[in-house]
């Protein structure tokens, strides 16, 4: 039997509202981070979140395809912008010793104190841009 396909739900006021409030965020927040981390720190969002994503990391080290991953740029871009953190002693890259097929990418100890440096303004710039506005719409004020 031939089903006929059901015409596409329009969304309410309710989510038409949301999703109105979260195009702004997805649109304004990245170079908003990205703002607030160049006058704090002189770096970029993707710089700041090579390090973040590092310093996360239980050895401070990742492979380079993970970590691409977890900052959401191309293998590519990682490599040019970990070129330049290596230039600033950030961190420094080896092959990987379990699979030498990868390439590990090691938080330095210079790295770690950028990072832990800028970690309390760039969690206060997240939570003013993102956590205070969904406080104040989940509460109705």
């Amino acid at each position: 039997m031939f089903m006929i396909p059901e015409e596409p739900k329009g969304l309410d006021a309710d989510e038409s509202g949301t999703w109105l409030e979260v195009a702004a965020l997805m649109t304004r927040l990245p170079a908003a981070l990205d703002a607030q981390l160049q006058r704090d720190a002189g770096r970029s969002h993707s710089e700041y979140m090579i390090l973040a994503g590092l310093s996360m990391s239980t050895d401070r080290r990742r492979r380079m395809s993970e970590l691409a991953d977890f900052v959401a740029i191309s293998l590519s871009r990682l490599s040019h912008t970990a070129k330049r953190l290596e230039k600033q002693g950030w961190l420094y890259r080896i092959p990987d010793p379990v699979n030498g097929r990868f390439t590990l990418a090691v938080l330095t100890d210079a790295g770690w104190e950028k990072v832990t440096a800028v970690a309390p303004t760039h969690a206060a710039e997240v939570r003013r841009l993102v956590f205070d506005p969904l406080t104040k719409s989940s509460s109705g004020t």
